[in-house]
């Protein structure tokens, strides 16, 4: 059975998103996930809840490790000796990759900083160009892998700017790349703001006509949205887990490196990189990986890999596209209640209405979005504020229901209208 289509005039009235729920062929899903008594919790892409599924696999790893203690290295089942590997073969389906390709390691930070480090070492690279709408943690890196390197950042980091401060279009990318010599592109696949989807085929080929590498950040898509790097031309890529994977707070992040740069020395090198086959002979020189197990660089930490590979049996059982069906459904019907009831109330979507350009949350604007998400959470709905005026409300396909959407808009229509807002400070939220 197909998710139901959300009409283009919907019912503003509860009814319409209880017919919606009961037409949702996922709807089962949200039984396996532990939602908070007496909350709209949408607030996935900041961090996803906890399955039973993940909390059964993290229970099963430490059984092990208290009955097998360093057995679990070659005993466990399965061994956590190749967990990194494991991981990677099931993610690789949901961004379109060979399973050499993928492999869970480090943070996402950590992956910033070697595979952008690693692409300037091996093709002489020197100038990287990024957007000014990026979440910070990416230019942090990779200024930082630019000064190692003896480069000023101010002058090898190239920014695509927003035509419209909330969006970055493949035109904006274009015009940056025409007037700079770009060697790397490197992009979020959804902006952690708006929300809005890359164009992702497009950039890559845009990046392959200027002759430069392509890498993305796809913390705020993976889960939600499928991706096809292989056939997109990305060269690299990274993300986390503990959004819209659901694999918890700190969950071990992901990488993929295209089998082209198979052989590329890492720029940081660890031990856990080392080719399996040579790696407990201890040699003082790196043997790396022959694939994307290069990229790992110390011991993986299995109580935070461990949730990741329940969450993945909620993915699989769903099935991506199926997914990502709902999350459109979902914020679709978020986007048409917010036109409907609450422009009066001073209320803008600043996500893109195309839903082909539209990843798995919605940035509902206010000129008091910071006191309102405030009074969400005292009124139990739980969302997260960006500065200045955004309300980010993330609809899970995989535990929110139509019903959650509207009663997130009831409630926002109601703090409008009865300016309870105003019973708050104003103050930021500074949580990711």
């Amino acid at each position: 059975m197909p998710t139901p289509d959300v009409a283009d005039d919907p019912p503003t009235d509860r009814a319409y998103a209880a017919e919606l729920d009961d037409a949702d062929p996922l709807a089962d899903l949200r039984d396996r996930f532990y939602v908070p008594d007496g909350e709209r919790y949408v607030d996935g892409n900041s961090l996803g809840l906890l399955s039973a599924d993940a909390e059964a696999a993290l229970e099963t790893v430490v059984d092990q490790w208290r009955d097998l203690a360093i057995r679990g290295w070659t005993d466990a089942d399965p061994d956590w000796f190749h967990y990194g590997e494991r991981l990677g073969d099931r993610l690789a389906p949901l961004v379109g990759a060979d399973e050499s390709e993928v492999v869970v390691a480090n943070s996402t930070t950590v992956n910033v900083h070697t595979l952008v480090g690693t692409m300037l070492d091996a093709y002489g690279a020197e100038t990287v160009l990024v957007d000014d709408l990026d979440f910070p943690t990416d230019h942090y890196a990779i200024r930082a892998q630019l000064r190692q390197r003896g480069l000023d950042p101010d002058e090898h980091l190239v920014v695509a700017e927003s035509s419209d401060g909330r969006t970055v279009t493949t035109d904006d990318v274009a015009a940056a790349l025409d007037g700079a010599d770009v060697d790397v592109v490197f992009l979020p696949t959804v902006l952690y703001r708006s929300g809005q989807l890359l164009d992702v085929a497009a950039i890559g080929e845009l990046a392959r006509e200027h002759g430069a590498l392509f890498g993305v950040d796809a913390a705020h898509s993976v889960g939600v949205v499928p991706h096809q790097f292989d056939q997109h031309g990305v060269d690299f890529a990274v993300w986390c887990s503990y959004k819209y994977l659901n694999a918890g707070p700190g969950a071990i992040a992901g990488l993929y490196v295209n089998e082209e740069h198979f052989g590329t020395t890492p720029s940081l090198a660890g031990w856990w990189g080392n080719d399996k086959a040579t790696q407990f002979e201890m040699r003082t020189t790196f043997d790396p990986a022959p694939d994307a197990g290069a990229w790992q660089v110390g011991t993986p930490p299995i109580l935070s890999a461990a949730p990741l590979s329940g969450a993945l049996d909620v993915v699989e059982d769903a099935g991506i596209d199926r997914l990502r069906e709902k999350s459109v459904a979902l914020t679709e019907y978020l986007i048409r209640l917010t036109d409907a009831r609450l422009a009066e109330h001073g209320y803008a979507v600043g996500t893109p209405q195309d839903p082909d350009r539209r990843g798995g949350h919605v940035a509902i604007e206010h000129p008091e979005a910071d006191r309102i998400s405030e009074a969400l959470r005292d009124r139990g709905v739980v969302v997260d504020y960006r500065p200045p005026d955004v309300i980010r409300v993330a609809p899970s396909p995989y535990y929110v229901t139509f019903a959650d959407v509207w009663a997130v808009v009831d409630n926002l229509a109601t703090i409008a209208a009865r300016s309870l807002f105003e019973e708050y400070e104003r103050e930021t939220d500074g949580v990711t």
